[in-house]
């Protein structure tokens, strides 16, 4: 799903959020025919974008790229690149680590320096190389003509609320076509190119091999780069990746019952404290209470303070805190803010509420909903949406997993503005078949890219071992970074994997 944080749920939601990216007219860098010799031309980091990058002594810089690497002689675009160097010994220095944060549509450039304070002394053995991908952050941008104005709520009768989404779909896919000069990057937003300006940075900067640390879609990312350059990956580390047969699509769609298993954990948990949240003393009241409010929400949305609140923003926020168990007095709280807003009382949204909905109705939120569809409608694995039978698959599909997703089922099926795109697919997706020795890492009970996806790819990766984290998590390496309860044994396996150790001997379980 190409994937999550907030900017893959993004796309889901982005049909009834009706985000688009801030108007900026795209560019091409300039000149030198890429190929062998390319250098990164170094200089200082942006003290005002990237401070960190610049307390800890980084290096940034640009490197030029192919736009399609079938013409490498042609159209060329910029790749925006960060370096911290290694300060082991020579003879302890073990090559350079590039990592991704997923999405996609995450820019990278501070990203290994993020990953740092748990990767302690082996990032010291390591070339730190963070990137923001093509056509993201410093890179070459892409972005599509803003929308009219703010979208309005999607309410009204489960048809009127989709009719809704497909017109906000259409909307995206039309704004991003327009800007002059987009149609002829968007079919190179691809993974498989993604994959390809890793490995012309590695050739840029003299390294033989690459070492790779990806979470999210950033797993999946590196699982293409082990498919096209096997005997260049070194060290390659993959956090919660998917199912590599499974359509764009399809991904998306396994998401709903896994968000709904989670939302039955969170109802048993809030229901043992009933006391504090008053929601209900079992767990099947608990999540009544939940689906009442989605109900009446697409029907009416919501009123807290100024903010508004329409079912789709509800499940966006919703599926978000119920990545991590860490977030469930949150959702808690959030719940009994919106209860009582439905009661008829006059409530102030509560603090995380108020984050979210101020984020979602700011103009950030174009760039969070817009940028991941680059590079998914390239990728394709999308059911095509010509009216009316194409929008009506997505219609059956919606409206039969309201049986058992009542909550997420609408969310999981939407339609997307990938069904509309005005570029076909950049190229047919990768088949991910390899012997490359990939150590994954996944949760049992992750909604966003749930276990099943991480087993498969397991199977399609032959060389590859798999550690199991027994929790509700997106993410297994470092999660103390975002303040989550660390997993020492996946810490430490990774750590000492990364560091020139092998392979765990065999797949295993670790606990919290």
């Amino acid at each position: 799903m190409r994937r999550p944080t907030l900017t893959s749920l993004a796309l889901l939601a982005a049909t009834t959020l009706a985000a688009s990216l801030s108007a900026t007219a795209p560019t091409s860098a300039a000149t030198p025919t890429p190929g062998g010799g390319q250098t990164v031309d170094w200089g200082p980091c942006s003290a005002e974008q990237h401070p960190e990058l610049v307390e800890a002594g980084a290096e940034c810089g640009h490197l030029t790229v192919p736009l399609d690497y079938a013409a490498p002689q042609g159209r060329t675009i910029e790749i925006a690149v960060s370096r911290i160097r290694a300060t082991a010994e020579p003879a302890q220095r073990r090559g350079i680590l590039l990592a991704n944060p997923g999405g996609p549509g995450g820019p990278g450039l501070d990203y290994p320096l993020a990953l740092s304070p748990v990767l302690g002394k082996v990032a010291d053995r390591y070339d730190l190389i963070g990137f923001d991908p093509r056509f993201l952050g410093g890179s070459t941008p892409l972005a599509c003509t803003p929308p009219a104005g703010p979208p309005a709520p999607a309410t009204g009768n489960h048809r009127q609320v989709f009719d809704a989404t497909v017109a906000s779909a259409r909307d995206m896919a039309r704004r991003c076509g327009q800007p002059p000069g987009n149609t002829a990057l968007l079919p190179h937003a691809t993974s498989r190119n993604v994959a390809r300006d890793m490995d012309a940075i590695r050739a840029a900067l003299g390294e033989p091999a690459l070492s790779y640390f990806g979470v999210s879609y950033g797993a999946d990312l590196g699982a293409v780069y082990t498919q096209l350059f096997p005997h260049r990956a070194d060290r390659i580390v993959l956090d919660s990746g998917t199912d590599p047969a499974l359509t764009q699509y399809e991904l998306f769609q396994v998401t709903g019952p896994a968000a709904e298993t989670a939302l039955d954990e969170w109802a048993a948990w809030t229901a043992a404290r009933h006391g504090t949240y008053r929601l209900g003393r079992t767990a099947p009241r608990v999540r009544a209470t939940v689906e009442r409010l989605i109900t009446h929400a697409e029907r009416q949305p919501l009123t807290l303070g100024g903010h508004t609140a329409d079912a789709g923003r509800l499940r966006l926020i919703m599926h978000q805190l119920l990545q991590y168990e860490e977030s469930d007095p949150a959702l808690a709280r959030i719940v009994r803010n919106l209860q009582d807003a439905l009661d008829g009382h006059a409530v102030e949204p509560d603090p995380v509420l108020a984050q979210w909905l101020t984020l979602l109705s700011s103009p950030e939120a174009d760039a969070l909903f817009s940028v991941p569809s680059f590079t998914m409608c390239a990728d394709g694995g999308w059911p095509a949406g010509g009216w009316p039978a194409g929008t009506n698959a997505y219609w059956r599909n919606t409206r039969q997993s309201r049986t058992t997703q009542p909550v997420f089922g609408p969310q999981a099926n939407a339609i997307s503005a990938c069904t509309f795109w005005p570029t076909p697919p950049g190229d047919g997706g990768t088949a991910i078949d390899n012997d490359v020795p990939v150590l994954l890492l996944h949760a049992t009970r992750d909604n966003n890219t749930p276990y099943p996806g991480g087993v498969a790819l397991h199977r399609a990766l032959d060389g590859s071992r798999l550690l199991t984290a027994d929790i509700r998590s997106h993410g297994v390496y470092a999660n103390a970074i975002s303040g989550n309860q660390p997993i020492p044994c996946a810490d430490k396996a990774v750590n000492t994997y990364l560091a020139g150790g092998p392979l765990p001997p065999t797949d295993r379980t670790c606990h919290p």
